[in-house]
């Protein structure tokens, strides 16, 4: 899914694009601007400014006024919203910094871009070719799967109701 992401949603775009979708943002980017992108590259917008919500809604782009204070409540309510499965496939991820599409590369090819401990505990990499950030699923990887869990567990309490 196409999205373009207002100023107070940075945390918010890293998860959709590591979750695989192509997010537009900018904090330099002006209400009028957000709403053109929106309208001419058909993306939904995602704010949490209620003024720019009704805006959006007056000139018909399509726009979701995200109500959740952290990362597990946004990321369910998206995806109750959006039929958003709540998973990171690396192999279809988005550079978080970006919004490049990530590619899968061997170890010795970023050899010289980590440091020497997390060649010799990790296989899989994935390199950004545009801006050449390397990832990997290292020690973080507990709290990005928990953050997950979080939203699912939240995620099927609304739909219970």
């Amino acid at each position: 899914m196409n999205f373009i992401v207002d100023g107070m949603l940075g945390t918010l775009v890293r998860w959709l694009r590591m979750m695989g979708h192509d997010v537009k943002y900018s904090t330099e980017l002006k209400d009028i601007e957000l709403l053109l992108i929106a309208k001419t590259e058909k993306r939904v917008l995602l704010t949490r400014d209620l003024a720019l919500f009704q805006q959006a809604t007056v000139k018909g782009v399509e726009a979701y006024y995200v109500e959740g204070t952290n990362e597990p409540e946004r990321l369910s309510e998206l995806a109750k919203r959006f039929n958003i499965a709540l998973t990171i496939d690396l192999e279809n991820s988005r550079c978080p910094k970006c919004n490049t599409k990530l590619s899968a590369v061997p170890k010795q090819e970023i050899a010289d871009k980590v440091e020497k401990n997390t060649l010799k505990h990790y296989d899989d990499f994935w390199l950004c070719p545009n801006c050449g950030h390397v990832y990997w699923q290292g020690a973080h990887w507990a709290k990005i799967r928990t953050t997950l869990k979080e939203a699912e567990e939240k995620l099927e309490k609304k739909v219970e109701v």
